[in-house]
């Protein structure tokens, strides 16, 4: 079954008779054939009378990493925060459209957030652990969702923080404060909360910003662990990091689904040239 992954089909230019290049087919029917794990349809967001987002459409494979990309404001963080309804929390906002997580909308009467926030994680840019024990800190999920036997419990802190590579550098410090951690370390220690409610979809708004580069490449390496588990949606400014980390890459511009493709074939041959020309550094 063909997948809808871009905002609209672009045909790409064809300056031979040669009308695309085996690599262009192979990139796209690698997408078209790939189990879908979210898919947005006909999706436009409205914050009051101003809207953000325009008709998007995209689908978002399994167990991969797709990076948003564009220039400040253009709604990619906006769509990222639709996806687990974070942006009910604002006041005025509306969405149309629909948005499915394996083919259940959640956007339909009766979803339940708190479930539906279990699945689908989430990690801001700016690290926000709680201020408790670096261990409370892992286990507040699983208590909310009514986890008490503390074997559990341990065992659950461990694996969340092993899977976050933070283990082996707070193992002996679990009840200390986690706000004593450095940036990169409370970054990890925020994944590894997301993770030990075992959500199924992981979102990241620009998780390394704020990080020094040794710290950014350990979140980046994570990354890599994790889409073999997790269905990865990642915003970021950083196009290199955008190279480096996803396996599909959809551009933004001014609340538009620009273009949408494997991540080599985007940044090596785009279709749009307003895409080259961002991604070039002609504007941004």
């Amino acid at each position: 079954m063909k997948s809808s992954v871009a905002h609209k089909e672009i045909e790409a230019p064809s300056p031979t008779s040669e009308t695309k290049t085996k690599t262009e087919e192979d990139a796209r029917v690698d997408v078209a054939t790939k189990k879908i794990k979210i898919n947005v349809q006909n999706v436009e967001l409205f914050y009051g009378t101003f809207k953000a987002l325009h008709g998007i459409n995209i689908a978002i494979p399994a167990r991969e990493v797709t990076a948003f990309i564009g220039p400040s404001g253009c709604g990619k963080s906006t769509l990222l925060r639709s996806i687990n309804r974070m942006n009910d929390l604002i006041d005025g906002v509306s969405l149309t459209g629909s948005i499915t997580i394996d083919d259940q909308d959640i956007y339909a009467q009766g979803v339940d957030l708190i479930e539906l926030r279990k699945r689908v994680g989430m990690v801001f840019q700016k690290s926000n652990p709680f201020p408790k024990s670096i261990y409370d800190n892992v286990a507040y999920g699983p208590r909310i969702h009514g986890i008490k036997d503390k074997d559990v419990l341990d065992d659950i802190v461990h694996k969340s923080l092993m899977r976050a590579d933070l283990w082996r550098e707070v193992q002996d410090r679990l009840h200390t404060s986690a706000l004593d951690l450095s940036g990169g370390q409370q970054q990890r220690l925020c994944i590894a909360r997301a993770l030990a409610v075992n959500p199924e979809v992981l979102l990241m708004d620009e998780p390394a910003s704020a990080l020094d580069p040794r710290s950014t490449s350990k979140i980046e390496d994570l990354i890599g662990e994790l889409r073999h588990d997790y269905t990865i949606v990642i915003v970021t400014h950083n196009m290199q990091q955008a190279a480096r980390v996803s396996d599909s890459t959809a551009f933004f511009y001014e609340g538009s689904l620009v273009e949408v493709g494997r991540t080599k074939e985007l940044f090596t041959k785009p279709r749009e040239k307003q895409t080259e020309d961002y991604i070039t550094g002609r504007f941004g």
